[in-house]
């Protein structure tokens, strides 16, 4: 703790005055950094602040996942490990530098000119984003000055916040996520956008304060790098070389912006060496080309616009297009999918505000030149936070929700084409009725924008919309559009066209294919003369030489080198030590060890050899440095001393006009001695080396011994810290040993109570293996105790139920039951039920199979069921009788075609007509019928009505005889088909006698 504290301090003092004001009231140009945390969030919060200066000249509010009916602590234990001060948010509290600010439970917080301002708490689908709605704020707020952190936590609050942090050019730290107890915030964050530090908890401190150290002088070279054009040339041409896409007609200043961004995360101070870092990492110039294309998005982003677009201007199209009309939409910068798929909700929405009747549909297309960004559109997943920015309408008629979130339904996505596309290069999509370009344009110089203009005025149909972002305009390029609404940038290709001139959009960037000149093939020679003559230098004019590793094995040999090494006697042995001649190897190990410490040559002079004659040889010994591949090899050279250097060695120790025998060998003996106090020397420093090194050796064991000392007096104390923990372990462990018991009879308890329902029960786990089942069990499926952890659908069953495996897994994932009965190949009846099982704190954690033996129930059901047919077939057999013996004609229509389906034998007799004559007629096209049924049209009113009666109706018979009738026909259903009987009663008899009546009445 000592020494991070000392870090801390040394870390403040570093700190130039320049960038971080004096705190006072009037002073707001001072950084505002929020730090969005979840579960785990307090440990890393401790790291955080342990590790930061306390005079840092910044501000700090924490927005944490808290429970909405705990009273917040998190002030107090902060304040701990730091003395800057430490509060919970009071609403419109000022904001200041030096402070660490805690939002309170059960709060949403903004903030509006370095004011922090609390609302009730914004809940959308039960779902709470504190983080997101903050760092919004924030972003808005202070713009390019908004710093968001991330660290340990578990969903994916945060994400939509960087991206807006981001979007103003603000400065987002994500933690590692390999170092996060809870990963799953700081995973979301590095997923939604490229962060521009991320670190351990304990390094973001310092990596914080360097790179706002760095800014400013950044900001001050500004102006001499926009003046040194070429090297930003250059790094357009390093992007466009590596990923395809020119940059060369962006604003500088965004470029600039995005370059002194990475320059200062690199510590990098002139722009000249940022292009050189590109050149040797290509991983940064991929990181520099995903900042500059910004793939900040959201649903509905601009929620008026999309209003706008939704009430007014969609209604007005669909309703001039033609039947079956397929509208074309073009997507530009499309990013990871929001603004797509937020075009084709609110298409679907209008098509059924104004219940078109004309079968119409939209197709989009939506282009991005991030390839990761359009797989991520592709999948059409997103993160659970976007509850923000959906309703909860659309989230349920549009959305599908599983484990990542919500997914896209198949109705929105199969609307949309996702395509990689570079909108300056590529060819575009043509014949549009809608067109989006939203916060894309302001990036581009004004020569581009136009000919963006010129290429979607080209792209639309006449009448077709274009959306533009907030913050652009038609600029010089309105030719061509009308404006919709100004304030919303919502215009329309007008019906005038436009200027024709050429587009000048290459298709690709190509490079010329340079035809490389034939050359004519020199005369043949026989050998290279170089060659020739290095290898007359090696064998007649270099000295020998012998390359050896740092243990003496030889590696390789130059020359002749018998004179200075000899092959040893017995095993073979390539060691330089071993092959060594008498005189060499007295005087070459101590310097060989000299020479593996240091670069430089070690040169041994005049070094007698004991062979057949006396010989003198200078040896240099040499540590090689480069090149790589044979890197510190040493190199041994040998170098024969002449008669003469002899002379002029013996002249130096005033020797050289001795000619006698004697004095020979008094000169050797003196050399032989020069050469002892040579290596005694050596010997001697290296023995004061070694000294030194034990020293510091027995000072460092002496330090260690005292350590050891420490941690014994420690261990002793952890000892009897373990004996009490023993005890109560033992007592815990009593404890447990009695619910274990508890446990015991619990289980035998619920074991008997299944088996005396006699329902055979069987539980599986998650993956469908047998976890548990009951002894009824085994009469349905062959298993025993040692089936336990096996599939269940391995099991030999007697149910004819295939698809029971297919349902269990429908089970798992709809988390609904379903219920069947099912059939045994020994005609025995089960009721099956499948079930979720769910545990004490409500998780799915396998299934439930119930088996209820319903084979009585089955045969009764079947038996009632024979009974019933029984009864319908006598019922049928009493009608028939009656309707053939009535003496009534009886006519049988079907209701829907009113066709005769069936006629009794009394009416056949009655008109005299054959059976044929009536059946599969329409009762209105038989001649004699049609005094009750005219047409078509009558016979619809006879369906209308349950029942009809007619009076006195005059037939005729085949024979010609004019009979009356009276005809009543009512409705009825026969196996849910409707039926209209009719009967026909002769009442001619009748009818005569009333005329007789009537006519004597009349005499009378």
């Amino acid at each position: 703790m000592k020494t991070d504290k000392n870090k801390v301090e040394e870390l403040s003092i570093s700190i130039p005055s320049e960038i971080f004001k004096p705190n006072n009231s009037e002073n707001t140009d001072f950084p505002i950094v929020a730090i969005g945390c979840s579960a785990g969030g307090l440990e890393t919060l401790e790291q955080f602040f342990t590790n930061i200066p306390d005079d840092n000249g910044m501000a700090f509010i924490i927005i944490q996942h808290l429970d909405p009916n705990h009273i917040g602590m998190m002030p107090e234990l902060l304040q701990r490990m730091t003395s800057m001060t430490v509060s919970q948010v009071t609403d419109g509290q000022k904001v200041r530098p030096n402070c660490v600010y805690v939002i309170p439970p059960n709060k949403s917080m903004s903030i509006l000119n370095s004011k922090l301002y609390l609302f009730a708490p914004v809940v959308t689908h039960s779902i709470r984003l504190p983080i997101d709605f903050f760092f919004r704020s924030l972003a808005n707020d202070r713009q390019e000055n908004s710093i968001g952190i991330i660290l340990s936590g578990m969903g994916s609050d945060g994400s939509l916040g960087v991206k807006a942090i981001k979007e103003k050019n603000g400065i987002v730290l994500v933690q590692e996520p390999t170092t996060a107890k809870f990963d799953s915030m700081p995973r979301s964050a590095t997923e939604a956008i490229v962060p521009d530090i991320i670190a351990p908890v304990e390094e973001l401190p310092t990596k914080l304060i360097e790179f706002l150290k760095f800014m400013p002088q950044a900001k001050i070279d500004l102006e001499l790098d926009i003046k040194n054009k070429s090297n930003l040339d250059k790094i357009i041409i390093l992007l466009r070389e590596q990923t395809g896409h020119d940059f060369s007609m962006y604003k500088n200043s965004t470029l600039f912006r995005r370059i002194e961004r990475r320059k200062g995360i690199h510590k990098i101070d002139k722009i000249q060496n940022y292009v050189r870092l590109m050149l040797e990492n290509p991983k940064e110039t991929e990181i520099l080309f995903k900042e500059l294309l910004i793939g900040v998005t959201s649903f509905f982003r601009d929620p008026e616009v999309w209003k706008k677009l939704g009430e007014e201007v969609l209604p007005e199209m669909l309703e001039k297009l033609p039947n079956g009309y397929t509208l074309r939409a073009w997507v530009t910068g499309c990013s990871t999918g929001e603004e797509a798929y937020s075009l084709a909700i609110v298409f679907k929405e209008t098509l059924a505000k104004v219940k078109s009747h004309k079968n119409l549909s939209l197709q989009i297309f939506a282009t991005d030149l991030d390839y990761e960004a359009i797989e991520k559109a592709r999948k059409g997943v997103f993160h659970q936070n976007i509850v923000t920015d959906v309703s909860p309408e659309r989230i349920s008629k549009f959305f599908i929700g599983d484990n990542e979130g919500y997914r896209v339904n198949a109705a929105i996505r199969e609307m949309i084409v996702f395509a990689p596309q570079n909108v300056i290069k590529d060819p575009p999509f043509t014949k549009l009725d809608i067109l989006t370009c939203r916060n894309m344009l302001i990036y581009m110089e004004s020569e581009l924008q136009n000919k963006l203009m010129a290429l979607f005025n080209y792209s639309l149909n006449q009448g077709g919309i274009m959306i533009l972002g907030s913050a652009e305009t038609l600029g010089n390029g309105n030719e061509g559009f009308e404006v919709i609404d100004s304030k919303l940038k919502l215009f329309k290709r007008s019906l005038i066209p436009r200027e024709s001139r050429l587009l000048d959009f290459p298709s690709s960037f190509s490079i010329t294919n340079k035809t490389t000149p034939k050359m004519k093939s020199p005369q043949k020679v026989v050998e290279n003369i170089q060659t020739l003559a290095d290898q007359i230098l090696l064998q007649q004019f270099t000295p020998a030489s012998v390359m050896v590793n740092d243990k003496g094995d030889i590696i390789y040999i130059t020359g002749r080198t018998g004179k200075y090494l000899e092959p040893v006697a017995g095993k073979a042995n390539w060691n330089i030590y071993a092959m060594l001649r008498e005189g060499l190897r007295i005087v070459f190990p101590a310097n060989f060890q000299k020479s593996l410490k240091t670069y430089d040559p070690v040169k041994l002079k005049n070094v007698k050899i004991e062979n057949s004659k006396n010989q003198f040889v200078d040896i240099t010994i040499q540590r090689l440095e480069k090149p790589e591949a044979i890197k510190d090899m040493i190199l041994v050279v040998f170098n024969d001393v002449s008669e003469i250097v002899e002379s002029k060695v013996a002249n130096n120790l005033k020797t050289a006009n001795l000619s006698t025998s004697s004095n020979k060998i008094e000169l050797e003996l003196e050399l032989e001695l020069n050469q002892c106090f040579e290596d005694l020397q050596t010997v001697r420093e290296e023995m004061q080396t070694s000294q030194e090194e034990l020293k510091s050796t027995n000072e460092e064991l002496q330090s260690t011994n005292e350590e050891l000392q420490s941690t014994n007096e420690e261990l002793t104390t952890s000892k009897e810290e373990m004996q009490s923990l023993n005890e109560e372990l033992q007592t815990v462990n009593s404890e447990l040993q009695n619910k274990v018991a508890d446990f015991s009879r619990s289980i035998n308890d619920m074991k008997n109570l299944l088996n005396s329902t006699e329902i055979a029960t069987l539980f599986l786990d998650k993956e469908l293996n047998i976890r548990r089942f009951t002894d009824p069990i085994t009469e349905i499926f062959k298993v025993r105790a040692s089936d336990i952890g096996r599939p269940f659908t391995d099991l030999v069953t007697d149910l004819k139920y295939p698809e029971i495996g297919t349902n269990a897994k429908l089970v798992i994932k709809n988390l609904t039951s379903i219920e069947n009965e099912i059939e045994t190949i020994d005609e025995r009846w089960f009721n099956i039920k499948i079930m979720p099982y769910r545990t004490i704190d409500d998780h799915i954690d396998g299934l439930v199979f119930t088996f209820n033996n319903i084979t009585k129930f089955k045969k009764l059901e079947l038996e009632l069921k024979n009974a019933n047919k029984s009864l319908e077939l006598n019922r049928e057999t009493q009608y028939r009788h009656l309707f053939e013996s009535a003496k009534d004609g009886i006519l049988m229509l079907d209701a829907d075609t009113g066709k005769i389906t069936d006629v009794n034998p009394f009416l056949i007799k009655l008109l005299g007509y054959s059976k044929e004559e009536f059946l599969e007629k329409a009762i209105w096209e038989i001649g004699f019928l049609k005094d009750i049924i005219a047409n078509k049209e009558n016979f619809t009113e006879l369906q209308k009505k349950s029942i009809i009666r007619y009076e006195n109706l005059p037939l005729e018979s085949a024979k010609g005889k004019k009979i009356y009738v009276e005809f009543i026909s009512n409705q009825y259903k026969v196996d849910n088909h409707k039926v209209i009987q009719c009967f026909i009663r002769d009442i001619t008899e009748k009818k005569l006698a009333e005329d007789i009546l009537n006519k004597n009445n009349t005499i009378l």
